[in-house]
C-alpha cells in the first residue's frame, strides 16, 4: 500500500523504544529512573534507527516523520500520491507503539500516583523547558529543519549503516536543540501517544498538556518543508 506497512511498523518500533525508555527513565520503580539526557538522547537515536531499518525492509523510505513526508513532497523529493499512506502509517505506528508502552509498564503506572511520581504525559510527548510559545514553536522549527536538511543530503537513508547515520544525527540534534523543548521533530510521535495517553486507561495519569500540543505539530512541519525548500534553491 505505497509504504504504508513499513511506515507503520518503523514507527510502531520507533515509539516503542523511545517513549519506553521515556517511561523507563521517569516511572516510580524502574531501574532506569533518573537516566541522564545522554541517556535519553542516545535511546531516541537508536529507537529511529532500528525503526528505519524495519521501515525499509518493508518497503517504505523509512520517513518515520510527517515533517519529513511533507517535507519531501512540497518540493519534489517524494511522490504526492503516497503521502496519505505514509501519514496514516505513521500516526497509527505512534499510536500503537504507545499503547504497547502502557501495556508494558502497567505495575509502574500503578505504582506512581501523581507526576510527581513521573506519571506524566512527558513519557509520551514532548514539553517546553521554558513556556514561551513563539520560541518553543522557533525551537522546534530550527531543530527538525536541522534533521531534514541533512537527510536530503544522506541519499537513500535505509540501506546499509546509513539508519545509524540517522540515529547519531537524531542524538547530536537532541544534545544541541533539545534542551528547550524536548526535541519531538515529528508531529506523529508527539501527537499520537499524546492522544494515547489522553484516551487509553493509564492508572492515574495526569493532563495531556493539549494547550501546547500544536508546536511539536507545526513547528517540525514548517521546519520540515523550509529545509526542503532551501535544498531545491541549491
Amino acid at each position: 500500500m505505497l509504504g504504508f506497512t513499513g511506515e507503520f511498523l518503523g514507527t510502531m518500533v520507533l515509539i516503542i523504544l523511545g517513549v519506553g525508555c521515556c517511561a523507563g527513565v521517569n516511572l516510580k520503580g524502574s531501574y532506569a529512573k533518573g537516566s541522564d539526557w545522554t541517556f535519553v538522547c542516545l535511546a531516541w537515536g537508536m529507537a529511529v534507527t532500528f525503526g528505519v531499518y524495519v521501515a525499509g525492509n518493508f518497503g517504505s523510505q523509512g520517513h518515520l516523520n510527517p515533517a519529513v513526508t511533507l517535507g519531501f513532497a512540497a518540493f519534489g523529493f517524494f511522490p504526492i500520491k503516497s503521502v496519505l499512506p505514509y501519514l496514516l502509517g505513521q500516526f497509527l505506528g505512534a499510536f500503537v507503539g504507545a499503547a504497547i508502552v502502557i501495556i508494558h509498564y502497567e505495575p509502574h503506572f500503578q505504582a506512581a500516583k501523581s507526576s510527581a511520581e513521573g506519571n506524566s504525559v512527558g513519557i509520551f510527548a514532548t514539553g517546553p523547558a521554558i513556556k514561551n510559545p513563539l520560541y518553543n514553536f522557533l525551537s522546534e522549527m530550527i531543530a527538525t529543519f536541522t534533521f531534514v536538511f541533512c537527510l536530503l543530503n544522506l541519499g537513500d537513508f535505509t540501506k546499509g549503516l546509513q539508519p545509524l547515520i540517522v540515529g547519531l544525527l537524531i542524538m547530536v540534534i537532541g544534545q544541541a536543540l533539545g534542551g528547550t523543548t524536548g526535541f519531538a521533530l515529528n508531529p506523529a510521535r508527539d501527537f499520537a501517544p499524546r492522544l494515547a495517553y489522553a484516551i487509553l486507561p493509564v492508572p492515574n495519569k495526569g493532563d495531556a498538556n493539549w494547550e501546547y500540543a500544536w508546536v511539536p505539530v507545526f513547528g517540525p512541519i514548517s521546519g520540515g518543508i523550509a529545509a526542503a525548500f532551501l535544498q531545491m534553491l541549491l
